[in-house]
């Protein structure tokens, strides 16, 4: 059987087409999205910085309500092939995870548009850190929404308290 890795492209190259301006300057200021408060990051707004020669591409955008975000894990340091997800103690392959640590650090988020003033998208639902690079933005489309996911079930919470009995 023919190695695969053949068939792509050695030379693949992605360029930014924008940056995230956000008050977040840290990762550690974002809790783990399982975590964070109700609605936490409903009221997490920033902007998204489209570099002036892809603002051609915005047109248009302003038509939808929420949009993908394709951006750069650009602080997540080295990459793991296992992780541990935040509130689990079994480790998982880092493509089972939501982890950043990963052989190619792509991430995705859907946020809503607030409003597009020329080059600059407001959003609400921010979960990046400010500088964070952006690689593409594509309308969030009726056909993204999924039914009938599957995801691994977690751990019921223990109660600390027993009721009293009557």
């Amino acid at each position: 059987m023919a190695d695969p890795r053949r068939e792509v492209d050695p030379g693949l190259r992605l360029r930014p087409v924008g940056v995230v301006r956000s008050r977040y300057k840290e990762p550690a200021e974002l809790p783990p999205p399982a975590f964070a408060p109700p609605r936490f990051f409903e009221g997490s707004t920033g902007s998204i910085e489209v570099f002036p020669e892809f603002a051609p591409a915005l047109d248009r955008l302003e038509e939808y309500s929420h949009i993908i975000v394709v951006f750069h894990f650009h602080r997540a340091g080295a990459a793991k092939l296992k992780a541990t997800p935040p509130g689990e103690s079994r480790e998982r392959g880092v493509f089972a995870t939501r982890s950043p640590h990963r052989p190619n650090p792509l991430g995705l988020s859907v946020l809503k548009l607030l409003r597009r003033d020329g080059a600059r998208l407001d959003v609400s639902g921010l979960d990046l850190v400010d500088g964070t690079p952006v690689l593409d933005i594509k309308p969030y489309t009726a056909r993204d929404r999924k039914g009938r996911i599957r995801t691994p079930r977690r751990p019921a919470k223990r109660l600390t308290a027993r009721r009293a009995a009557p």
